[in-house]
């Protein structure tokens, strides 16, 4: 066997075995945790660990075994996260590049305000329903009170 397909057969051999306990925790967590945001992200930490034990198996196999179509596969589907995560960059660095924050003068933190993002996150900040839901998952990590425990006693100039 050539020592390419016995290295991608490692990595992927580890991949899947990684990839197992991240599914269990994910499928823990929607039965333990029943607030949307702790669904959602269970539910998207799920389908990724599916995704990569399917890839990482497909990988394993192609590569153990020298069936090319297996590997092809495997080419294509590890293509299509890194295109994702490519685009997801992009998209974040366009929405929310004018939000760069404005310098204030003797202070050591930039103020930011909504008016500073692009036109397409102002629209999905103003809308009742996504802002409930953003709410309710600041609400219910409770964030907010943390937060002002934690730097209640603190000065400005300090913050």
């Amino acid at each position: 066997m050539k020592f390419s397909n016995i290295l991608i057969g490692i990595l992927n051999f580890v991949t899947l075995i990684m990839s197992i306990p991240i599914l269990v925790l994910g499928v823990w967590v929607t039965k333990n945790y029943h607030s949307e945001c702790d669904t959602w992200a269970a539910k998207f930490v799920i389908s990724l660990s599916v995704f990569q034990l399917v890839v990482s198996l497909t990988g394993f196999i192609g590569a153990c075994c020298r069936v090319s179509w297996f590997l092809r596969f495997y080419l294509i589907a590890m293509l299509l996260p890194i295109i994702l995560v490519f685009s997801f960059t992009i998209f974040a660095f366009v929405v929310t590049n004018k939000g760069a924050g404005e310098t204030l003068p003797n202070k050591g933190y930039k103020e930011y305000r909504l008016g500073g993002y692009s036109n397409w996150l102002q629209n999905r900040i103003n809308n009742n329903n996504n802002w409930n839901t953003i709410k309710s998952c600041f609400q219910s990590q409770q964030l907010c009170s943390n937060f002002y425990y934690q730097f209640a006693n603190d000065a400005v100039d300090k913050f």
